[in-house]
This record gives structure tokens, C-alpha cells and sequence, in this order.
């Protein structure tokens, strides 16, 4: 079992930035990938970016140049650096961890609110 605790949302005015985190515990020397997703209120849950213990990044497109996902396995963290912000960036992001045995673990969540 993983444990993920995230942190760093808020109310931010638009244009401006947050850094979520997201901290791990537990089995986690079974942790392979460390996702962020985001749900917006009536929308689906959606993938924004993810780095494998390897290094290797995806993000989603409309977060490209935006948004930049890191990790310190030190201290089994990852962390969502969200910059230029915008209103339609409101939703309450998840951190995700995959592990090497296939299981996919969820944070709690934490409210982003961008106002214009």
C-alpha cells in the first residue's frame, strides 16, 4: 500500500503560480510512475503529467510550456510547478503513483481556485 498527501493548493489570482506537492509513504519501494491529475467540477478526471522513476515525462498538451512535474525519490515527493494560471485551471488536482506491480494509488485531493 502507498499513502500520498498533497499539498500547496489555494486561491490564486490569475497569471499567478503554485507548486503543488505530493508526499509518499508506505510500500515505496514500489513505486514505478507519479502522476497529477486534475477534475474540474462536471468534467472527468484528466491526466496533466507523469515521470517514471527513470526520469521519462509526459504532460498533456494543454499544460505543455505551462505546468512542470519533478520528483526527488529522496524524499519520495513529486511536485506540480503551475505557472501563468488561468480561471479554466480551477479543479481539484490528485496526485497518483503506479506501482511496479500494477497497482494505481490516489491522494486525496487539493482545491486549486484561480479567480479572475
Amino acid at each position: 500500500q502507498v499513502q500520498l498527501v498533497e499539498s500547496g493548493g489555494g486561491l490564486v489570482q490569475a497569471g499567478r503560480s503554485l507548486r503543488l506537492s505530493c508526499a509518499a509513504s508506505g510500500s515505496i519501494f514500489s513505486i514505478n510512475a507519479m502522476g497529477w491529475y486534475r477534475q474540474a467540477p462536471g468534467k472527468q478526471r484528466e491526466l496533466l503529467a507523469d515521470i517514471t522513476r527513470g526520469g521519462t515525462i509526459k504532460y498533456a498538451d494543454f499544460v505543455k510550456g505551462r505546468f512542470t512535474i519533478s520528483r526527488d525519490d529522496a524524499k519520495n515527493t513529486v511536485y506540480l510547478q503551475m505557472n501563468s494560471l488561468e480561471p479554466e485551471d480551477t479543479a481539484v488536482y490528485y496526485c497518483s503513483v503506479d506501482s511496479w506491480g500494477g497497482h494505481h494509488y490516489w491522494g486525496q485531493g487539493t482545491q486549486v481556485t484561480v479567480s479572475s
